[in-house]
């Protein structure tokens, strides 16, 4: 497993910022594919502090990471919603045609 996962590493460690997008994108697989609004983005108070990090704690923050699963995660779809709620719509416009049409 070490000789494996060392293969994966890159010789130039991500950036954070490159480690904060594959984050986002969820291929890391520690959330959804979604950006997050961050206050203050990952690497941000090193940054600020004038020592932004080195060569070494990216390596090691790119070998901790845990390998990514092989099976693919299906995403979240909102046509299913968007079909029942325009069924609905459909049926409460032909109730209320359906009740004008009847009063005369």
């Amino acid at each position: 497993m070490v000789a494996k996962r060392a293969e994966k590493i890159p010789k130039d460690p991500p950036t954070v910022d490159r480690m904060r997008k594959d984050i986002d994108r969820g291929e890391t697989r520690e959330k959804v594919p979604w950006p997050d609004p961050a206050a203050a983005p990952m690497g941000t108070d090193d940054e600020a502090a004038g020592q932004p990090p080195g060569r070494n704690e990216r390596s090691i923050e790119a070998e901790a990471r845990p390998d990514p699963v092989d099976v693919e995660r299906s995403q979240p779809s909102a046509v299913g919603t968007y079909v029942v709620i325009t069924i609905i719509a459909g049926f409460v416009i032909i109730a209320i045609a359906m009740a004008l049409l009847n009063r005369g």
